[in-house]
């Protein structure tokens, strides 16, 4: 849902609203609330997390979050799951992870709902690829297909349930095949 206030909000003002459930974005100026997620959505977002995390973070690789709000580029969005590399993690003054992340992530993955616009989906992580994002998933859980995106690049589809997933260089060491992922669905 797009809302459109009687007088455009700065991203400052924004920042400054009471969040919402679901989240509201502020891009290109309009605050627009991301759809509720539905029950294959929610199976990927709790499962996946998880798994990236069991793998990465034990060894201070990087670390998954959930539903974090990232505010860079003129833009405030919620991925999905974003990916930050370790040492790239805001920390406040005693150490501890931030409340505000004001970076791009390093991998952001978003999982598209039934009633989700694709082509804003696929903007935001546009956006986050110009902004020094290494990798972009987009995973659509009713055609049971991944979209990698790359900077600079063509993106690749991944829809074949023996196919590795193609994860950014710093967690190369998590396996996950098509059939992996939407296994999880499954379960």
């Amino acid at each position: 849902m797009v809302q459109t206030p009687t007088k455009p909000l700065t991203l400052d003002e924004f920042l400054k609203l009471p969040e919402t459930k679901p989240a509201s974005e502020y891009i290109d100026n309009q605050i627009i609330q991301k759809p509720m997620p539905q029950g294959k959505h929610s199976v990927i977002q709790t499962e996946l997390p998880p798994t990236i995390n069991t793998i990465l973070k034990p060894k201070k690789i990087a670390r998954a979050f959930s539903e974090l709000r990232c505010t860079f580029g003129g833009r405030s969005t919620v991925p999905d799951i974003s990916v930050f590399v370790w040492d790239r993690i805001p920390r406040d003054e005693n150490g501890q992870i931030a409340n505000d992340f004001r970076i791009a992530p390093d991998w952001t993955i978003e999982i598209l709902s039934p009633d989700q616009s694709q082509t804003k989906v696929i903007k935001n992580i546009l956006h986050c690829l110009n902004h020094g994002t290494q990798l972009g998933w987009l995973i659509d859980p009713k055609e049971q297909t991944v979209f990698v995106y790359f900077p600079n690049q063509n993106p690749l589809v991944f829809d074949e349930p023996e196919q590795q997933l193609i994860v950014p260089s710093f967690a190369n060491e998590l396996q996950l095949t098509v059939a992996d992922l939407f296994g999880w669905l499954l379960e």
